[in-house]
């Protein structure tokens, strides 16, 4: 099968590798790569990096740090905040160039201090389909994407994920906080909260696949389309605009498109890298 021969260069890949630091988020690709590397370089030689920072839901770091225990492997936990990189905050197209470059430089300054070689993040083939300015500092930092290098897509590792017993194959695409914002929006903590607090409740109420953008007085909310009818249950919508205005917003709207990555790229004029 061509899943098999992807799995297999992906091995071989890491096989290369004396050891490695994997930027960690306990998503989907990250935790994929750090079992993988895990199972072919030895959980010795390998580290889980996870900057902590106010883009960062703390439910996200939680699972984070379980996931990584379970798969037996040392997490490095650091604290970084994006809001302090000079122009991020002003929300520029190119908003996650900056944000992973620092990430990245983090990583290589703990792969140095703690002799790894390598510095490993979770990109995949799917990646190089959307805007992702983030991918020019992976490329400036020789940072390596091996699931990205093997040609595995995002439903590969979710099938791989699955044959090997992590909970993280079904789990929702994540994407920092940041990416609920406009381009051009200004971002500030407060905000960032604003939109935790209305993901959580969606969580919390039962919600799998979907993202609460913001629009200023305006929360958008984008749900997978087998999930619509439920969102718009008497009940829970109720509850919902009750939790959404008591976190600020003065209008709650449905997008009928449902969820999709990138929208917030819609109509943009941006330059793919």
């Amino acid at each position: 099968m061509q899943i098999d021969r992807k799995l297999e260069k992906l091995k071989n890949i890491l096989t290369e590798m004396n050891s490695a630091v994997v930027a960690f988020s306990g998503g989907v690709d990250s935790t994929f790569l750090l079992q993988t590397a895990r199972d072919v370089l030895g959980a010795e030689r390998v580290i889980a990096l996870t900057a902590t920072s106010p883009t960062y839901p703390s439910h996200e770091f939680n699972e984070s740090v379980k996931l990584a225990k379970g798969l037996g492997v040392r997490q490095v936990v650091v604290d970084s905040n994006e809001l302090e990189i000079p122009g991020f905050a002003d929300n520029p197209p190119r908003r996650c160039y900056h944000c992973k470059k620092e990430l990245f430089e983090i990583c290589l300054s703990k792969a140095r201090e703690l002799g790894y070689a390598e510095v490993l993040d979770g990109s995949n083939l799917d990646d190089l389909t959307d805007y992702r300015p983030g991918r020019q500092a992976a490329a400036e930092l020789k940072v390596r994407s091996p699931l990205l290098e093997a040609g595995l897509a995002k439903e590969d590792i979710r099938e791989l994920s699955r044959r090997s017993g992590l909970e993280t194959a079904e789990k929702q695409p994540f994407a920092c906080l940041a990416s609920r914002f406009p381009y051009g929006t200004r971002i500030t903590a407060e905000r960032l909260q604003q939109i935790d607090r209305c993901e959580t409740f969606m969580r919390q109420n039962g919600f799998h696949t979907f993202r609460v953008r913001y629009h200023n007085e305006t929360a958008r909310i984008e749900v997978a389309l087998d999930e619509l009818p439920r969102i718009i249950d008497d009940t829970i919508r109720k509850k919902l605009l009750a939790e959404f205005k008591t976190a600020g917003f003065t209008y709650v709207a449905l997008d009928l498109q449902g969820y999709r990555t990138g929208s917030m790229n819609e109509g943009a004029a941006l330059e793919k890298t």
